[in-house]
């Protein structure tokens, strides 16, 4: 139990009791505790396995490899359609959580064996993201933006592109476009 962690667990929320069950339960698995975005995160040997967080309708484990769990209880979720590497457990009530203890401990236990073989997900590469025309053409008539968009990191682009075609209009991608052509061209990330 780390004493900085603490805070996230005292805070009175809707899922605080939910909260308290989860870090029991992770922490019976002999992980490390810490905070990672202003989230209690579970890792061994510095490698993150596993975080809790939660939202409106519900509070979850996020399980930074879940994609290679195999899912034997029908129990992980993707978070969006985008997401290619990471699963949730959600749980909406406390006894829900006491209910599937022992399938949490599984699933955890999935998650660290993974982490001690070393094991990666395989990404999509970035050319398999759609790339919308008005992207296209904006790095048609620039080249610089061509050149600067291609140095940025595989995630940064696929956050681009993902963010770009979102868009269900043209104008509305053309304006999304247009703002962040100088970010593009500064090397920085949608979030940077």
């Amino acid at each position: 139990m780390n004493t900085q962690v603490n805070f996230f667990f005292d805070k009175p929320t809707k899922w605080q009791s939910a909260y308290v069950a989860l870090r029991a339960i992770v922490l019976s698995c002999n992980l490390t505790e810490t905070l990672k975005w202003g989230c209690p995160c579970y890792t061994l040997n510095h490698n993150n396995v596993v975080l809790i967080h939660g939202f409106k309708d519900y509070c979850a484990l996020l399980f930074m490899k879940g994609a290679l769990i195999e899912d034997k209880y029908g129990m992980l979720m993707k978070q969006t359609d985008n997401v290619q590497d990471r699963r949730q457990l959600r749980f909406t009530s406390l006894e829900a959580i006491e209910a599937q203890a022992d399938r949490i401990k599984w699933y955890i236990q999935e998650a660290i064996s993974i982490e001690q073989k070393g094991l990666k997900v395989a990404f999509k590469p970035t050319e398999a993201f759609a790339m919308p025309d008005e992207f296209k053409t904006a790095l048609a008539q620039m080249p610089e933006l061509k050149t600067s968009f291609e140095a940025l990191t595989p995630g940064r682009q696929r956050g681009y592109l993902l963010f770009f075609s979102a868009a269900k209009q043209a104008k509305t991608r053309l304006a999304r476009i247009d703002k962040y052509v100088p970010q593009i061209l500064a090397g920085k990330g949608l979030e940077d």
